[in-house]
């Protein structure tokens, strides 16, 4: 097969300074991409800023032949995020990827989670993916071509202890990356979600468990780099998509509607009529996964035209 290139494209990756930013970086690079490396260069919870981290993929990646910049701005102010884009078109011309990594822990049980730390992991991850990409996107439109790539997690989809506020802030990145989808489709613009695994800053914690060599393999960034990337290619025809990766594994994840279970027609539902029929409401057999909103109601309006349809044929 043909290898997959990035040559005169120009991406934008945030928290890129190390994990798997970094590895998203470098991968591009390797490939004929232009790279803007941004990464605040703080804490994992956020406090503190340093050139090092973003300044050393700079540099490993020019050591193997490549290009990139490095960016210290803070994704999580609208002229930080700006800043991205207005970098990308000083130095290259053009910006055709946006890679949204960039994000901070700050954990704890919701009864003890305070505003501050609410805040400061939705600036970061919800609002500060919002800064970066909008700017982005109408570069994207006004050239009619785009790939972006938001990250969320398996917090976000399906919950975790400690995390409410990185898990709001995750399921927020679905929903705005399905937005974008969208909006973008008639503008050569499309938009997906990955739920990473890693060994990353982020997520390799106080831990006193020491892994195993198979361990550190499985976990290795470089297990999602590949479909990351292969998500921004020219080559990628997929949008409006959710995926988990890591582990050597790939795997579609989606939102499903079940069949539903509808009320006697012109009645309203009792309480006792719900519990009657939780069975059938909970049943998951024969569902679709909606595209759209249209494709979420479309089966209650096809239900109403064909009563329609009956009661006029008597």
């Amino acid at each position: 097969m043909e290898e997959i290139r990035f040559d005169e494209r120009v991406a934008i990756v945030t928290g890129a300074g190390g994990g798997l930013g970094r590895s998203y970086a470098e991968e591009l690079a390797r490939r004929g991409a232009k790279v803007v490396v941004n990464d605040l260069g703080g804490s994992t919870d956020g406090v503190g800023a340093s050139s090092s981290m973003a300044d050393e993929t700079v540099a490993t990646i020019k050591a193997a032949g490549g290009t990139a910049i490095a960016s210290y701005d803070s994704v999580a102010t609208p002229e930080g995020g700006a800043k991205l884009t207005q970098a990308a078109l000083d130095t290259f011309g053009r910006v055709d990827i946006v890679i949204n990594n960039a994000g901070i822990l700050r954990d704890k049980s919701f009864a003890n989670l305070d505003v501050a730390d609410l805040e400061a992991v939705l600036d970061v991850h919800l609002r500060g993916a919002f800064f970066v990409t909008q700017p982005a996107y109408r570069v994207m439109k006004e050239r009619g071509y785009g790939r972006i790539l938001f990250t969320t997690s398996s917090s976000g989809i399906y919950g975790n202890f400690g995390q409410a506020n990185y898990a709001a802030a995750k399921t927020g990145l679905i929903g705005l990356s399905n937005v974008i989808a969208i909006e973008g489709a008639k503008s050569g613009i499309q938009s997906n979600t990955i739920a990473p695994s890693a060994s990353t800053r982020l997520g390799s914690g106080d831990d006193s468990h020491e892994p195993s060599e198979a361990e550190r393999h499985m976990l290795d960034p470089r297990h999602v780099a590949a479909f990351a990337c292969y998500l921004v290619s020219e080559k990628c025809a997929l949008s409006h998509e959710m995926f988990a990766v890591g582990y050597g594994r790939i795997a579609r994840t989606f939102i499903g509607l079940a069949p539903s279970w509808y009320a006697d027609d012109g009645d309203f539902a009792s309480l006792e009529d719900v519990h009657e029929h939780l069975d059938t409401i909970m049943k998951t057999d024969g569902f679709i996964i909606p595209q759209n909103i249209m494709d979420e109601v479309m089966p209650v309006y096809e239900r109403l035209e064909k009563r329609s349809r009956t009661e006029l044929t008597g």
